[in-house]
């Protein structure tokens, strides 16, 4: 990282958005952690002063430090404005990018990044946009030594690191893996801000255009190692967790599916199949979300259907998005936990025409995964980048979290701030 030319390791590009905040306190509490000196540097950066000011103020008085505010340095910037942007990147090591959707106004940054040899980590949970910047700025990046890495918060930290440390944690050879994300939440019930819906409806209405993307890079298919993991109906139930699961719709699979690749072609390790699943309860939540998921696949299709979406996303998903997000008291209540089933092979057991007689259970539990979770592996991501270099790909690029994280100590960072990896059980079978 070319901290030492940079007035700041750290940017928070997008700290006055609702996501951004929380990011921006995040980094706040890390600048002081006792083994830290000096003071970390850092700016928070957007369109708006008086905004960003405010949100230094706003978390001087929660986090009890008055002159917080005198601390950080403030970056007037637009995504529209590229010389802006390449200004801003010019001051950063790190730019932790909060401005979504990422279809819309992701790449500019990432261009002015890359241009500056500045490291730019994302919390994007479209896979239309997170591959396409692969395809498109991979090799830029690694020319200029620029580490672009996306889906780092809870998309899909938890669920890229979570199959790599199922697989450290097997003794032997990891085939598959099934994810389960529980969330659980207080008696107010949960509530998710709406710029995470717009990014669904956007992409769920551009599904043809990742197909096109996909069949154009013409990659080969990734070996199965091993029995093929079967794929659960779209309702089905989890014995293991006493709950109906449906498929669970976000970048895991992508994210993880591209990590297993890398793994295979740059590390020489065996690829890991991979499905994610969500627990839903009883019947009742299962017939609530059919007739949410069935309203929303219709209207997605059309560009009328796409406004209304947007426009009323608290009646369209039955009151779980909203436009003013959750509320305090809804965060603090809020938690989640991904439970993985692994299975595999023992050292010297051949997978092959034989099946699998390992089995492993490994857990991801955190605090509110939309806002909270999602700051705290955002900046653990970027502390890494800029600690644990000698670990990194050797040249820059444009990576998954796994592909970049891997052989670091982000796991570890992750347990210390309350993202806690741990095994429930393993056998052989």
């Amino acid at each position: 990282m070319a901290t030492e030319a940079r007035p700041f390791h750290l940017v928070v590009l997008g700290a006055s958005g609702f996501t951004g905040q929380f990011v921006a306190q995040e980094v706040a509490r890390e600048q002081v952690v006792p083994e830290r000196s000096p003071r970390l540097p850092w700016a928070v950066a957007g369109r708006s002063r008086e905004k960003l000011q405010r949100v230094l103020e706003r978390a001087a008085l929660k986090l009890g430090r008055p002159t917080l505010p005198s601390e950080v340095g403030i970056i007037i910037c637009d995504i529209t404005n590229p010389a802006s942007l390449d200004e801003m990147a010019k001051q950063a090591a790190v730019v932790l990018n909060c401005v979504g959707p990422y279809r819309l106004y992701g790449e500019p940054v990432v261009k002015a990044c890359i241009e500056n040899g500045t490291s730019c980590i994302d919390i994007c949970g479209e896979p239309q946009f997170l591959e396409l910047m692969y395809w498109k700025y991979h090799e830029k990046a690694a020319e200029k030594g620029s580490y672009i890495i996306g889906s780092s918060g809870f998309d899909s930290i938890p669920a890229d690191l979570g199959v790599i440390y199922t697989r450290n944690k097997m003794n032997g050879t990891l085939t598959a893996v099934e994810s389960f994300l529980t969330v659980h939440s207080g008696p107010e019930g949960l509530c998710i801000h709406d710029g995470t819906w717009k990014s669904a409806v956007y992409g769920f209405g551009d599904q043809s255009n990742l197909k096109k993307l996909r069949n154009e890079s013409n990659l080969k298919p990734v070996p199965i190692v091993g029995s093929k993991l079967k794929r659960r109906w779209p309702i089905s139930y989890c014995r293991e967790l006493n709950s109906y699961s449906i498929p669970f719709l976000g970048a895991d699979v992508s994210v993880v599916r591209r990590t297993q690749r890398y793994l295979l072609e740059n590390l020489e390790q065996s690829p890991v199949q991979y499905a994610a699943y969500m627990t839903v309860g009883g019947i009742t939540s299962v017939i609530k979300l059919m007739f949410a998921g069935l309203f929303f696949l219709f209207f997605v299709k059309f560009g009328i259907g796409r406004q209304l979406l947007i426009k009323f996303p608290w009646l369209f998903s039955f009151g779980y998005f909203s436009k003013q997000g959750p509320t305090q008291k809804q965060i603090d209540a809020s938690s989640f936990t991904l439970t993985f089933f692994g299975q595999g092979y023992s050292q010297g057991f051949s997978p092959e025409k034989n099946k699998p007689n390992m089995r492993i259970c490994t857990q991801v539990k955190g605090p509110e995964a939309g806002y909270v979770a999602t700051s705290i592996a955002m900046v653990q991501a970027a502390m890494t980048l800029l600690n644990d270099i000698s670990d990194l790909p050797k040249t820059g690029g444009v990576f998954t979290p796994g592909a970049a994280f891997s052989r670091t100590k982000l796991i570890d960072r992750l347990n210390q701030r309350g993202i806690e990896f741990s095994v429930i059980s393993s056998s052989e079978v």
